[in-house]
């Protein structure tokens, strides 16, 4: 419809501002919108007003976060709906509403390794039952004025997806890392995964080479300047920041460990994933245990 873009603008703003102004300001007659206003609407328009009020209730649910993609396979897995993306697309376009973009990841400085492992999980990243491959890195969070530091270690299992374990800490140090791969020895006992690594320094000392014999598992390292060797958890980092991190602003490491926490648990407990065929981390692992 002509000038309907015009018209769905004036009774947006009806209630705040005065419709003779918005119609002056917009060149548009008070008939000729009253008449669209009173017209029967089409079915299409009917659909699309519904749509429009349920894509909106789950762009705010997930905080901005979802774009199209997962805006939609939300709704349909949800509401029993099968809306295609393209439709999606059109809708939250018109209306501006987008996902968070991401930013890059900051680079680390370089250390000398005690020991070296092998890349051999060797851009594998897929597993065919839970505990498989086990991949672990360390990432860095700011906060307050002066810019104090937090840091963030995670395992992710390769199957699924999920965070099998995770700790935070003021320094990035052997505790950090140590406590994170016991927390998810104690959470999968008996398990002995292939354990893929970057080559931090907590990851080649010699004390975790042992930690790893100990467990009978398998050490593989990424190769130097290669991050995309351990993909998948570089690619969570990005998840999480450009999703909650970069969203907010944090006065005080307490608020900012409370804003990990909750998101790691929003991304294992509700966070679908299409390579895991719409469901979410733990749901998919749940399945195959």
């Amino acid at each position: 419809m002509r000038n309907q873009e015009t018209y769905e603008t004036i009774a947006y703003f009806k209630d705040v501002y005065d419709i003779k102004w918005l119609c002056e300001l917009l060149g548009i007659a008070r008939s000729a919108y009253y008449k669209w206003s009173n017209r029967i609407k089409p079915a299409y328009e009917i659909k699309n007003e519904e749509t429009l009020e349920t894509i909106q209730t789950y762009y705010t649910h997930f905080k901005k976060r979802y774009g199209y993609r997962r805006i939609r396979d939300n709704i349909n897995k949800y509401t029993g709906k099968n809306h295609s993306e393209n439709y999606i697309y059109r809708l939250m376009r018109a209306y501006n509403l987008k996902s968070i973009i991401r930013r890059k990841r900051p680079g680390f400085l370089k250390t000398k390794p005690e020991q070296v492992g092998q890349n051999i999980l060797n851009r594998e990243f897929s597993a065919s039952n839970p505990n498989e491959k086990w991949l672990s890195d360390v990432t860095e969070f700011k906060y307050g004025y002066s810019g104090q530091k937090l840091y963030l270690c995670a395992i992710l299992d390769v199957y699924d997806k999920s965070v099998v374990s995770y700790h935070i800490h003021h320094r990035n140090d052997n505790h950090l890392v140590f406590t994170t791969f016991n927390k998810a020895v104690k959470k999968n006992p008996g398990a002995q995964p292939m354990f893929h690594s970057d080559r931090g320094f907590q990851y080649t000392s010699r004390s975790f080479k042992n930690l790893l014999d100990k467990h009978n598992m398998v050490q593989s390292m990424s190769r130097v300047g290669k991050c995309i060797d351990n993909g998948p958890i570089e690619n969570l980092w990005g998840i999480i920041k450009s999703e909650m991190y970069y969203l907010e602003s944090f006065d005080s490491s307490e608020k900012l460990t409370k804003a990990i926490k909750d998101y790691i648990k929003f991304y294992n407990q509700e966070r679908i994933q299409r390579k895991l065929k719409s469901h979410t981390p733990l749901e998919y692992r749940h399945m195959a245990i």
